[in-house]
């Protein structure tokens, strides 16, 4: 999945597009970047990133616009309110005690101004008035918190989904350049907070040892990091020489200093790694002098790094100016920008997709980017290629920004072979040979083969097992490949067979019994399984998560959705009207549903799938209680029940949750801290409730 932001930006300005548009494609932001976000933070280190960081701080940055433009439209899942992903199931878990926040990013001087610019009005400081603040490298590592009491090492954890972490606290003890015990004059409780990370060194030496045994070759220290830390066997991770900048502060029981650069002294003198490049600066000119500096230094470190991090180095002033979302006001991020080379398109591949989308991809002459051997790069889709006129044979320049594959910024006409011919995108599956047609108003092409197309039914499979569909632990891309091959699964349905060829699975090569044990009893224990998992599980073009448990939650049943889509073929037809109705659905998403139900494969498919899996419906919704209908916002802290509780009880009565005020809003409820929203609420006249009056009200 690498759709761009450029891809995906309407022809339209954002503020003219429609409603129902904006929420789409919100919704595919939202599933594209947790997509990303998945492989970037991913606990198996098999699994790569698939886009650079610049195409990704682009989709971050369109979706922002969007949500700008329609905060109503805000999703619960929008990835302006998510750091980092969730834990893996294969390590315990540890809660932080202090949120471990991401950053905003900064990709020019001038948003390096806005950005002291807001700070300023935030503090009411006089516009011009001097910000002190730290200039260090990012580290392109894991970050990681070491929570000490007593002096002593006790866990360290992750950054996970930013409040809760994997607890990798014995692989930690093996790097050496982390203390396990601290001088006695720290507070009782010490929280550091930190980059584990691979010299490039050591990471040659890995991978030279690796090619001796015949192991894997990885694609980046930062990959090479994360797998090792990561590891259940700490000797493993003591193998790989991990190393640790300290860079932040995490709990304490005790202040130890007033600023950020006097706590990373106290660091350097309880014998901690503190980057030496880190500086304190007086004004922008001086951040800009030293991000130059550092930006010169880079190609000659031994370590990577993607850009420079500013702190407002004042300990009150970072308190007073907190956090947006899921960054801090009082910290940002400074990219830089990507790095380029040359080489030559050797051919275009385009793949299928499981919506039938077809995405083009560059096969490279091998070269070296970064410090990475790229040999493909990403087409995006056919105005892509015509816009940059990019051709077979062409000498192109490959752009990253990453540690992942690259884009094609631009073609060396002037070196283009004199027999060199323009790329004809094709308009039939290159997989099913069906017509490959282009929707008015789209940017991708899409095969209209459906469940016809052998590449659409691989996809389509892959999607079905994963972790936010099905979730079957241990069938991944791989082992769906391997059992489409031999003919065991062609369906849905199929996948749940597969335990009556347990003899088979476990005779298979890196398989085993205990293996195949395992395989069987993940698929037997979601054969019962939420109704808004398997409808997202199907695949059906814009259907994502928040999408699928909205149509379980009216429908009840797979069956009931079905006959509604079916029906709604006929615009006039009552079910189409209320299809449409629904929240967040509109006459896009309805159009897909009634394509996806309309194939003449899907009825068979459902009733196959339903013989051997038993949906659970989700609990529909209060009609008639006090909130019924009605735009809920809850802003500041709240005492007696946490957000994700205060939320799942406002839709259990039926009503919606939004993260952003508005005119649409019928309640704010306020709880300590409340901010803008509370402000915004006020002016706009709005009910606001505190959260004794909402738990009064909802308790009628």
């Amino acid at each position: 999945m690498s759709l761009s932001a450029e891809g995906l930006r309407p022809d339209a300005p954002l503020d003219e597009l429609a409603a129902d548009k904006a929420a789409t494609l919100l919704e595919q932001l939202a599933k594209i970047i947790a997509y990303h976000d998945s492989r970037y933070h991913a606990t198996d280190e098999r699994i790569e990133p698939e886009v650079s960081d610049a195409e990704y701080d682009a989709l971050v940055r369109l979706n922002t616009e969007v949500e700008t433009a329609f905060p109503a439209l805000i999703r619960s899942d929008s990835p302006s309110r998510r750091v980092g992903v969730a834990v893996s199931s294969q390590f315990a878990k540890i809660t932080h005690a202090v949120p471990m926040l991401s950053l905003g990013n900064a990709f020019d001087e001038e948003d390096l101004f806005d950005f002291t610019a807001r700070i300023r009005r935030f503090l009411a400081l006089k516009e011009g008035s001097p910000i002190e603040m730290t200039a260090e490298p990012k580290i392109d590592g894991l970050s990681l918190s070491l929570r000490y009491e007593g002096g002593k090492l006790v866990h360290a954890a992750t950054r996970g989904d930013g409040t809760i972490g994997e607890d990798v606290t014995e692989n930690v003890r093996t790097i050496s350049e982390i203390p396990s015990t601290l001088p006695a004059k720290l507070p009782p409780v010490f929280e550091v907070r930190g980059e584990v990370y691979m010299q490039r060194s050591d990471f040659d030496a890995l991978n030279t040892e690796q090619e001796k045994q015949g192991g894997k070759i990885f694609a980046n220290p930062r990959n090479a990091a994360a797998g090792a830390l990561r590891q259940k066997d700490a000797r493993i991770t003591a193998s790989r020489n991990l190393r640790f900048f300290a860079y932040a502060v995490g709990a304490l029981s005790d202040a130890v200093s007033d600023t950020h650069k006097g706590f990373l002294d106290v660091l350097s003198a309880a014998g901690f790694s503190v980057n030496p490049l880190t500086v304190l600066c007086q004004d922008e000119a001086e951040l800009i002098a030293h991000y130059q500096q550092i930006a010169d230094a880079r190609p000659h470190l031994d370590y990577d790094i993607d850009g420079v991090v500013y702190k407002v180095n004042r300990h009150d002033w970072q308190k007073r100016l907190g956090q947006v979302s899921r960054a801090p006001r009082w910290a940002i991020a400074h990219k830089f920008p990507a790095e380029q080379a040359e080489t030559i398109l050797r051919d275009i591949e385009i793949q299928v997709g499981r919506t039938g989308a077809l995405t083009p991809v560059a096969r490279l002459q091998p070269v070296l980017v970064g410090g990475v051997t790229v040999s493909n790069a990403t087409l995006h889709n056919e105005d892509e290629i015509r816009r940059k006129d990019i051709r077979i044979g062409d000498h192109v320049i490959l752009q990253r920004a990453g540690d992942v594959i690259p884009q094609i910024v631009r073609v060396r006409t002037e070196k283009r072979p004199e027999d060199s011919v323009e790329y004809v995108f094709p308009d039939h599956c290159p997989i099913c040979g069906h017509a490959a047609i282009r929707p008015e108003g789209e940017a991708v092409r899409r095969c209209t083969g459906g469940f016809e197309c052998e590449a659409q039914r691989r996809e389509r499979l892959k999607h079905f097992v994963s972790r936010d569909a099905m979730d079957i632990d241990g069938l991944g891309s791989q082992l769906i490949d391997l059992f489409y091959d031999k003919g065991w699964i062609k369906t849905p349905a199929d996948i749940f067979r597969l335990p009556e060829r347990r003899d088979e699975i476990a005779n298979l090569e890196r398989m085993g019994e205990k293996s195949a044990a395992n395989l069987v009893t993940a698929i037997n224990a979601v054969r019962e399984i939420g109704l808004e998992k398997l409808i997202f599980g199907l695949g059906i073009r814009q259907i994502g998560q928040a999408t699928a448990k909205l149509l379980a939650t009216r429908y009840q049943s797979l069956d009931a959705l079905m006959k509604a889509c079916i029906n709604a073929r006929d615009n006039a037809h009552p079910d189409y009207q209320e299809l449409i109705a629904i929240d967040q659905i509109g006459a896009s998403v309805t159009d897909d549903l009634i394509r996806f139900f309309s194939e003449p494969q899907t009825a068979s498919m459902i009733a196959n799938l339903l013989i051997q899996t038993t949906p659970i419906p989700p609990e529909a919704p209060v009609q008639d209680s006090p909130v019924s209908g009605k735009t809920i916002v809850f802003t500041g802290t709240l005492e007696q029940m946490s957000r994700s509780e205060a939320k799942a009880q406002a839709e259990k009565m039926g009503a919606k949750v939004s993260g952003a005020v508005s005119a649409k809003t019928d309640i704010l409820v306020a709880g300590p801290g409340a901010g803008s929203k509370l402000k915004k609420a006020e002016t706009l006249e709005i009910e606001i409730l505190s959260e004794e009056d909402w738990l009064s009200l909802t308790s009628r």
